[in-house]
C-alpha cells in the first residue's frame, strides 16, 4: 500500500493510451485510411512501404549512432566506421529511397491510367465551390458545394480557381490537388463505397478558408444519372408559386447574384440555388440545411461564417423571410 505523498510514474499508462488519437483518425468520412475510392486506396498501399522503409532507415541510423557512440577509438574502429558511413550513410538509405521512389512512381503511373466517364468542372471561390457536369450533347449542369458521382465510374476533375490558390480534397476518396487561377489541373476519382465523404479545402486562402468544405455523395449509377437529369432541369413550377417567395427573393436582390433557372434571376457571382433545397448541406457544407439554419443564414451570415462575401440581411421583415426560407427549401 503507498503511503501518502508517494509519487507513481504513470509512463505506461500513458504508452498505452498514446496512439489512440492516431486511431480515432483512421476512420470516418474524412479520413484518408478509410479506403472508400480505389486512388484512396492505392495511397493507403504507399503509405506502409514509405512508413517501413522510414523506419528501416531510421533505426539504422539510430543503431550506427549507438555504436559509434561506444566504440573506443581504434584502427579497426576506424576502418568499421567507415564501412558503417559506406554502408549505412550511402548505399542502404539510396537503395530504400530508390524503391521507395519506384513504388511511388508506379503507383501515379496505375492512377493516370485510368480513363474517365464523366467530366467535372470544379472552380473554387471564396470561400465555396462551383460545380458543373459537363455531359457530351447537353448543356452544363450547374450546383455547388456538393460532387455527385456513379459507384465503380472514373470521374475527371477540371480544378481551377477564380480568385486565390485553393486545394481540393476529399481524403477518403483520393489524393488532392491545387486549384490555381488561370490553370486547369486534373484529378482523377473513382469511389467504390456508396455514402457521404466530406470534403475541404486545403490550401489557406482567406479568412473563411477553414470554412470552406463540401460534401461528395456516391450513389448507383442509375441513382446518380436520374439525379443529373433532374439537377438539369429548371426549377419546378410548384416551388416558384411557393407563398410568393419567388416574389420575396427578387425584392431582396438576391437575383443580382444567384441563379435560379427558369425565372428572371441569373447572377453570375454566388452559387447557383436552382434545386438548393435538395442538398444536404449550406454555407458550402458548414451547417445542415434546415429551415432554422437557412432562416439564420441569410439574416446573420457572418455570424454562421465570418468573413463571409455574402451580405446578411438582418433588416428583412419576418414574414418576407418565412417565405423566403420555405420558397428556398422548396427548390428541389
Amino acid at each position: 500500500m503507498r503511503s501518502p505523498g508517494t509519487r507513481t510514474w504513470c509512463g505506461p499508462r500513458l504508452l498505452r493510451l498514446a496512439p489512440l488519437p492516431v486511431l480515432c483518425g483512421c476512420e470516418g468520412r474524412h479520413s484518408w485510411l478509410a479506403g472508400a475510392g480505389a486512388e484512396a486506396r492505392a495511397i493507403e498501399s504507399l503509405f506502409w512501404p514509405f512508413l517501413i522503409g522510414s523506419a528501416i532507415v531510421w533505426t539504422a541510423v539510430m543503431a550506427f549512432a549507438v555504436f559509434a557512440y561506444r566504440s573506443a577509438a581504434s584502427d579497426k574502429g576506424e576502418r568499421v566506421g567507415r564501412a558503417v558511413i559506406l554502408w549505412g550513410g550511402a548505399v542502404v538509405p539510396t537503395i530504400v529511397v530508390a524503391m521507395l521512389l519506384l513504388t511511388g512512381l508506379l503507383t501515379l503511373r496505375a492512377l493516370s491510367a485510368r480513363s474517365p466517364a464523366l467530366t467535372v468542372q470544379v472552380d473554387g471561390e471564396q470561400w465555396w465551390w462551383r460545380v458543373a457536369y459537363r455531359v457530351p450533347g447537353q448543356a452544363e449542369v450547374v450546383t455547388a458545394n456538393e460532387i455527385r458521382l456513379p459507384r465503380g465510374e472514373t470521374a475527371e476533375l477540371l480544378l481551377t480557381s477564380d480568385d486565390v490558390i485553393h486545394s481540393l480534397w476529399a481524403p477518403a476518396l483520393g489524393g488532392k490537388m491545387d486549384m490555381v487561377p488561370g490553370r486547369t489541373n486534373r484529378l482523377t476519382l473513382t469511389p467504390l463505397t456508396i455514402g457521404s465523404w466530406g470534403g475541404l479545402c486545403a490550401e489557406y486562402c482567406g479568412a473563411a478558408h477553414a470554412q470552406m468544405r463540401f460534401e461528395v455523395v456516391v450513389t448507383e449509377p442509375e441513382a446518380f444519372r436520374d439525379w443529373l437529369a433532374d439537377e438539369a432541369m429548371p426549377a419546378a413550377p410548384e416551388a416558384l408559386s411557393e407563398g410568393g417567395g419567388l416574389d420575396a427573393f427578387l425584392d431582396a436582390g438576391c437575383g443580382a447574384c444567384h441563379t435560379i433557372r427558369g425565372t428572371e434571376a441569373d447572377g453570375p457571382v454566388g452559387p447557383d440555388l436552382t434545386h438548393v433545397g435538395g442538398r444536404g448541406r449550406i454555407g458550402a457544407g458548414l451547417v445542415p440545411l434546415t429551415a432554422a439554419n437557412l432562416s439564420r443564414w441569410i439574416s446573420h451570415t457572418d455570424d454562421v461564417k465570418p468573413g463571409v462575401r455574402m451580405p446578411a440581411y438582418p433588416d428583412l421583415a419576418p414574414e418576407a423571410l418565412d417565405r423566403l426560407v420555405a420558397f428556398l427549401m422548396a427548390l428541389k
